[in-house]
């Protein structure tokens, strides 16, 4: 359909032809956003799900204006590939503007680390303008700043200019974000409060006036509980007071220096010093510690739930009375504690990885969460004593606790991703008022045809028949390895299991075998699709062995049909565990106990395996086979998770799943198949 066919769209439109789904989600928008209200978007890949988001926002946004102010479009997304789509839409959508139009202002930011090259966690400052003169770095700025709002420019744009010219594209963007009608940046700008505190305001941003797009949406819940997920073992008292030792002694230093007799947070020090001696040092702790152990060892699971009011107890105890103030409560004592712990700065050793850092710093943020939240359900503190020392952890089971405010304060919002399946579901979990939002399905538009999905209903990874079900699995892997001429990846629940299929696949047809590993980095990810490519040019095909929710499932873009099948092995359902236990009581108080099996353990699973079946479809004419190695998927409940415009066809055996495969590329692409 073209523009001239769709009058009420606005004029921010990227292109002169959209799908009757782009349409149909930019009708949405605007009405979502026209009352403050949320558009929650299951929109697949393929519909310009960006383009028309932008388009409600900015027709919205720029109604809105008054007195030379309007809403501020905060898009956030977690991948650096698709900030350069949204640069590339609002690119877009100016060549198309009327004129007398303002073009549309676009800036592009991500954390500090990724933009300036050496940080002084000391005292914070970079050395992007090292041997400019103040007056330089202002002016240098300033030409900076004019050149990001001339024209939508990728961060990695910043990034190159601000090296070459010696001058800070970090604190450059931050600015030039003021001016902006779009902000590009991470979902921490906004949800995680220290973050958002320390750069809102600098840039100029009142969330109340602010329209939030959220980019693969489905990742939101997990990105706000990581957020506060904090950890420490029993070993980061000792660390922690070598760390408040050299503060303190460095302090020392600089009093003689100065010669002034006492430098300003010494004395406050001196009883930091004292009071992490004592955690150190506490039997109270220690015993506590020792019995959470054997309660642990004892208990059925990995791990054990513990009471965060228990804990904070312990410390309070064996803190009590060292900072000299009798009118203090141990909690008064320990935010106090907090607040001692956040001001000390170590020469850290930059070649130590971030958890060997600064101890100091890790049990603060710690001990806050559990302070913060400790009277409330939404908080689950587990002790476990998997590794070598014993470990706490903070798990936040409501996302919807940070979620909530934002939502009811922010001027309306756009969350859209290919598996934001079921909707409501999101709007419940992230706290979204309910009467204010709109939850909707949209249609890829894609030729259904070009994309089989198989069921299989003899196989399952379910514990009690994994074992018996291993060798029919490796035989429906053979069946489509056989009978595909192109690239296949193969997804397992875990990487103990991706091992074992490995292993018991064995012969893959001639094809280079390539394999994911725990902990890979971006760039070894990219360079296993650049390796992709590079053997498909060469006329070699490959087979990706990876996990569902792992680093090539989720967020890789296959382009140029770059897989011709993709193979998901069994139901990835969380293990049991504390945290899970804990997961699942807290939904069914607020949901109800069917809710809360979907909401903690059924949908996330699905949802894992429709990521991973989106990565070969990637345009129209894209064409792939998707074989689904889980019985327990052909449930009624199982299917209640999934789209409803979602065709599959069932596959009893790997003889039937090799015709199927067979008969699927036995049709020429430009024909699609029947």
């Amino acid at each position: 359909m073209t523009v001239s066919e769709t009058p009420n769209l606005g004029v921010y439109l990227a292109h002169e032809r959209m799908r009757d789904s782009q349409i149909e989600m930019i009708v949405d928008g605007i009405d979502s956003l026209s009352s403050r209200g949320f558009l929650l978007a299951a929109a697949p890949t393929g519909i310009g799900k960006t383009a028309a988001a932008l388009a409600s926002a900015l027709h919205v946004a720029n109604s809105r204006e008054e007195n030379g102010l309007k809403p501020k479009i905060v898009f956030m997304t977690g991948r650096q590939s698709q900030h350069r789509i949204v640069v590339d839409t609002v690119r877009m959508i100016n060549s198309r503007l009327p004129s007398g139009v303002p073009r549309v202002k676009l800036v592009d930011i991500i954390g500090r680390e990724g933009m300036c090259e050496v940080i002084d966690k000391s005292t914070g400052k970079c050395n992007c303008e090292q041997g400019t003169t103040e007056e330089g770095g202002q002016r240098k700025r300033s030409i900076m700043r004019d050149i990001i709002l001339s024209e939508p420019r990728h961060v990695e744009w910043g990034i190159k200019y601000g090296k070459q010219e010696k001058v800070c594209s970090w604190a450059t963007a931050r600015s030039a974000a003021r001016d902006s009608d779009v902000l590009v940046c991470d979902y921490n700008h906004v949800f995680i409060e220290g973050v958002r505190e320390s750069s809102l305001p600098a840039m100029g941003i009142d969330l109340g006036e602010s329209i939030l797009i959220v980019d693969e949406a489905h990742n939101l819940p997990d990105r706000i509980r990581n957020g506060l997920e904090r950890r420490i073992t029993d070993q980061v008292f000792r660390r922690a007071l070598t760390d408040v030792q050299e503060y303190k002694d460095k302090l020392e230093k600089v009093a003689l220096q100065l010669d002034t007799g006492e430098t300003y947070g010494f004395r406050e020090a001196v009883i930091l010093e004292k009071q992490i001696k004592a955690l150190k040092d506490d039997i109270g702790l220690r015993k506590w510690f020792d019995t959470k152990t054997q309660e642990n060892n004892d208990s059925d699971w990995d791990d054990l739930r513990i009471d965060t009011n228990e804990f904070i107890d312990t410390i309070g105890r064996a803190i009590e009375g060292i900072d000299g103030n009798a009118e203090n409560d141990d909690i008064s004592a320990i935010r106090e504690m907090i607040s001692g712990l956040m001001r000390v700065k170590i020469d850290e050793d930059e070649s130590l990885d971030d958890d060997e850092q600064n101890d100091c710093i890790r049990l603060a943020e710690m001990l806050d969460v559990c302070v913060q939240y400790r009277n409330n359900e939404a908080l689950a503190v587990v002790f476990d004593n998997i590794l070598e020392e014993p470990r706490i952890t903070s798990h936040l089971l409501d996302p919807g606790v940070v979620g909530a405010p934002i939502f009811e304060e922010c001027a309306g919002s756009i969350l859209m991703s290919g598996t934001l399946f079921p909707p409501i579901m999101y709007g419940e979990i992230l706290g979204i008022p309910e009467d204010r939002y709109k939850g909707k399905e949209y249609n890829s538009g894609f030729p259904p045809e070009n994309r089989h999905v198989l069921i299989a209903s003899d196989v399952t990874s379910k514990y009690s028949e994994r074992e018996s079900s291993y060798t029919a699995i490796s035989e429906h892997i053979a069946s489509v390895l056989e009978k595909t001429p192109g690239n296949v990846a193969i997804f397992s629940p875990s990487y103990s299991m991706m091992e074992r299929v490995v292993a018991d696949t064995g012969y893959v047809f001639g094809r280079h075998l390539l394999r994911e590993e725990r902990g890979m980095s971006k760039r070894s990810v990219d360079g296993m699709i650049n390796r992709l490519h590079e053997l498909k040019s060469m006329g070699k095909s490959s087979v990706i062995f990876g996990v569902l929710s792992g680093k090539l499932s989720e967020g890789i873009d296959y382009s140029d049909n770059i897989l011709d099948a993709v193979v998901c092995i069994g139901l990835p359902l969380p293990p049991p565990s504390a945290k899970q236990s804990a997961l699942f009581s807290y939904y069914t108080s607020r949901f109800g106990r069917s809710s809360a099996w979907k909401y903690a353990s059924l949908q996330p699973a699905v949802n894992s395996i429709l990521q991973a079946l989106g990565r070969p479809i990637r345009k129209e004419e894209d064409r792939a086979i998707v074989v689904l190695l889980e019985k327990r998927l052909l449930e009624s409940r199982s299917k209640d998770c999934m789209p409803g415009s979602m065709d599959s066809l069932r596959t009893s055996s790997p003889a039937r799943t090799s015709k199927h495969v067979e008969r699927f590329f036995r049709i020429p692409k430009s024909m699609g198949s029947s």
